[in-house]
């Protein structure tokens, strides 16, 4: 097991009634930074997610086994008087509530805002939706690929002149829970100031807005509609895979001192006046994207990696996971832990230089609901 860095967050209680992958992700980030996380599921079944596989890590799919970790699991029937005290319970020692609900269903459940900050006016309460809390569609659900289509990540991902294509991880789910991870310590720095709990929320088609913030820009510019351009983008010219003799390599030559060392790496010899700046490369992507590409493709993957590094021109390798995952700098990174159940993916930051250990063991359904009861009320048998 590697060494835990600090834990900034010790002592502070989530409640998360959160399920699939934003929520939870928000609810993973406080754990590993050290807050202790109970998760409420419906008795039996659980976390919908835990159904999503294979792949399956302790009897759970990926992802949940990802947004889990270290968690505590508290069976819950919220139409079920008993149970309904319980939570009250939960709610009024908690510092963070995290709610996923559709609009509306928590507040007629009687866990309103305005409810619960009676109940601790200390809380964080934390909303995660779909489309937001306004706006015609805020009462449709949403999913990660729905949100990447209607708010156009799938217009501007893929190959050039084919149909867009689904980001192949859950930006827009993972990017949310991100968000209102910031706003929930936004939040709490405001508690130590004033004393007072906040209501936060964070919606899933404002993370696709969020993360299409240039292309957004650029059509209220000049009404650039972007497409798809493979690994290439819009504004920068040479930048994107380009072939070897055994594969390709990512290249970006994001400035023209970086593309002045492009051309001696490659050998290009004198290059037309018309590539001097990037706006001008841009406009004349196809032909200088050429130039390069019958450059690159005399070398193998290995022999350009190694003569563009040395030049100081930035370029990767085009890894699978499990060439990622055997890289020696993802062995150095420290990115992949070892837990006492295995391994896990730590969170991408440092404190003091210290990568935060991940959470141990994947919850079952309601494992820990006899100990938090007891907690709430120790003569309770559970």
């Amino acid at each position: 097991m590697t060494a835990c860095g600090p834990r900034p967050l010790a002592g502070l209680r989530v409640v998360e009634l959160a399920q699939n992958l934003a929520g939870p992700y928000c609810g993973q980030i406080l754990r590993d930074l050290g807050a202790d996380v109970v998760k409420v599921e419906r008795p039996g079944i659980g976390d919908a997610a835990r159904a999503w596989g294979p792949p399956f890590i302790d009897g759970a799919g990926s992802i949940f086994a990802a947004t889990n970790r270290g968690k505590r699991s508290i069976a819950l029937d919220l139409k079920n008087d008993d149970d309904r005290t319980v939570l009250q319970a939960l709610i009024r020692q908690a510092d963070v509530l995290v709610e996923a609900f559709r609009p509306g269903v928590f507040q007629r459940l009687g866990y309103g805002w305005d409810v619960v900050h009676k109940w601790n006016p200390r809380l964080i309460y934390c909303s995660v939706g779909a489309y937001g809390e306004v706006g015609p569609l805020r009462d449709l659900p949403g999913y990660d690929p729905l949100m990447q289509a209607h708010g156009g990540l799938l217009s501007v991902t893929g190959e050039s002149g084919g149909d867009g294509v689904r980001v192949g991880t859950s930006v827009i789910d993972m990017g949310t829970g991100l968000w209102l991870t910031i706003g929930v310590l936004a939040a709490l720095r405001h508690r130590d100031t004033t004393g007072s709990g906040m209501c936060v929320s964070s919606a899933l088609y404002d993370t696709a807005l969020a993360w299409n913030a240039y292309h957004v820009l650029g059509y209220l510019a000049d009404g650039t509609v972007p497409e798809p351009m493979g690994t290439e983008l819009p504004m920068i010219a040479p930048y994107g895979v380009f072939p070897t003799s055994d594969g390709g390599l990512m290249i970006a030559a994001a400035n023209d001192n970086l593309f002045r060392k492009l051309c001696v790496a490659l050998q290009l010899g004198g290059v037309d006046d018309k590539f001097r700046t990037n706006p001008l490369r841009v406009r004349h992507r196809a032909e200088i994207n050429g130039i390069v590409s019958a450059a690159t493709s005399r070398h193998t993957t290995a022999e350009l990696l190694e003569v563009l590094r040395d030049s100081g021109v930035p370029s990767a390798p085009v890894q699978d996971m499990a060439e990622v995952v055997a890289d020696p700098q993802t062995a150095a990174s420290g990115m992949i832990c070892q837990t006492e159940s295995g391994p896990a993916v730590a969170l991408p930051i440092r404190l003091d230089g210290a990568r935060q250990q991940p959470g141990d063991a994947v919850p079952r359904p309601g494992e820990h609901t006899t100990a938090i009861r007891r907690e709430l009320d120790p003569g309770a048998g559970g």
